[in-house]
């Protein structure tokens, strides 16, 4: 018998563009939310695995990074590619207010409000990444094409 998997706003997003996905599923650890533990517990390439982070900047406000599971954002060369002069990482109290989204399940489809979003440029070299499915233990696997026609994102360098 296969469990029924809940499609998130993410998911239904994608299916109103005809934008094809697949969705991975993973058992949950509160106490290791990091992309690299989601890669071991999923089976997925950590290399695959883009994590949403969500930043503000002091021109534009709230915008969203999506790098590499396993790198760091560079907020100079997110705050180059928004065309801030600045750009801070939100607190984490902010992140379900201003997306509607938990840590560990931030997406970059679906927030509370369309924020601009950017993509890190390594995201191009590869034929399929899994960003998160809007909730914690859930990931959408898709071409970083598809996710940039979705969000209509900015592709840019943006890791140390």
């Amino acid at each position: 018998m296969t469990k029924k998997i809940k499609k998130t706003n993410a998911a239904r997003i994608l299916d109103g563009l005809g934008i094809a996905y697949e969705i991975k599923t993973y058992a949950v650890d509160e106490n290791d939310l990091s992309a690299v533990h989601v890669a071991q517990i999923s089976g997925l390439d950590i290399k695959m695995i883009f994590k949403t982070l969500v930043a503000r900047g002091d021109k534009s406000g709230v915008i969203m990074a999506v790098i590499g599971g396993g790198d760091e954002l560079d907020l100079k060369a997110l705050a180059k590619a928004s065309g801030n002069k600045s750009v801070e990482m939100i607190a984490l109290k902010e992140l379900l207010p201003l997306t509607g989204y938990v840590r560990g399940g931030c997406s970059p489809l679906g927030a509370k409000k369309n924020y601009p979003v950017y993509l890190d440029a390594r995201a191009l070299s590869l034929e399929k990444i899994s960003i998160s499915a809007g909730q914690r233990g859930m990931q959408i696997i898709l071409s970083p094409q598809d996710l940039i026609r979705a969000v209509n994102a900015t592709v840019a360098e943006l890791i140390q």
